[in-house]
């Protein structure tokens, strides 16, 4: 039987969002800690390069999560494709002027989108695994996702998956979802859109809309679901009695995997000057720049030498 055409809006001018969910074919939870971060990182890469706005998204063991806004093709100018192209393919590669159109199509494509990062995600999975073969079962889920209150349930949906599954108990405990990632990470190099699904809170600076997008994902997580873990009664009193604010001992918290993550951690000075001492052991030329560590002042951080 042929495919049923994928529901994708065209409207000129108009953003749309989507849910998108896709499973691998593989039996069990074969995505482990490492597997969870490339993923992470491989959705970063390809979401620089395509014309997308991540709102949310969750790792799991054995499928992902992704709430993207798609802006339209026309909202591209020529510059930005070609931008976008170097992005993709690099600095060197002449860009070939007579499939401008066609890469302008590409850049606002969800499945062009998604694809990549399955594809690129598949050749990591398999070198790693010494396999081949498949890595995704059927083709993706998308659901065209409307603004306002659908959007922040939906966002609210996939963040609370690692609680619902009993994996964690507060669901920024789990770095590999979005409201982990804002908080664990601080939203690093601002991969994910600022306003969490919600404009409709009256609220404009980030730090505001963390707080009111926590106090009604926290709500929304202790409703009971059969058959479901939930946050509990007791961790949402708690959460209640902090105002849903994560001060400064709160994000210390969050914040020391920096101290098993990271190669060098310390003052700038200090992790500039590790760094020069140890250039040798790195595999990119590129320069390291100490990434301030969110939460902990004057504290800086620096990857790991094989990562960075």
């Amino acid at each position: 039987m042929p495919r049923v055409p994928r529901m994708v809006v065209t409207d000129s001018g108009q953003k749309a969002a989507y849910h998108v969910i896709s499973r691998t074919a593989l039996d069990g939870l074969p995505f482990g800690n490492v597997e969870k971060d490339e993923l992470v990182r491989v959705i970063q890469r390809y979401s620089a390069i395509y014309c997308v706005e991540v709102l949310g998204f969750a790792i799991m063991g054995n499928h992902f999560h992704l709430l993207v806004e798609v802006s339209p093709v026309d909202s591209m100018c020529d510059d930005e494709v070609r931008k976008r192209f170097c992005l993709l393919y690099g600095e060197d590669t002449e860009f070939p002027e007579g499939r401008l159109d066609e890469y302008r199509e590409r850049f606002c494509s969800l499945s062009a989108y998604v694809k990549d990062i399955k594809q690129r995600f598949s050749c990591f999975y398999n070198k790693r695994k010494k396999r081949k073969g498949t890595l995704w079962g059927e083709r993706f889920k998308s659901v065209i996702v409307e603004q306002g209150n659908t959007l922040i349930n939906c966002l609210a949906y996939i963040d609370l998956n690692a609680v619902r599954a009993g994996i964690v108990k507060r669901p920024e405990d789990y770095r590999w979802c979005s409201i982990g990632y804002h908080i664990q990470a601080g939203n690093k190099d601002g991969f994910l859109s600022s306003d969490l699904g919600t404009p409709d809170f009256g609220v404009d600076d980030a730090a505001t809309q963390l707080k009111a997008y926590r106090e009604y994902l926290y709500h929304v997580g202790a409703i009971d679901k059969r058959g479901k873990a939930k946050i509990s009664r007791r961790v949402l009193e708690e959460e209640t009695l902090e105002g849903f604010e994560m001060n400064r001992l709160r994000r210390f918290r969050y914040r020391s995997r920096y101290f098993t993550d990271s190669g060098v951690i310390g003052s700038r000075a200090f992790v500039e000057a590790q760094c020069e001492a140890f250039k040798g052991h790195f595999r990119s030329t590129r320069e390291k720049i100490p990434k301030r560590v969110k939460g902990i002042e004057g504290m800086y951080s620096l990857k790991r030498l094989t990562e960075a």
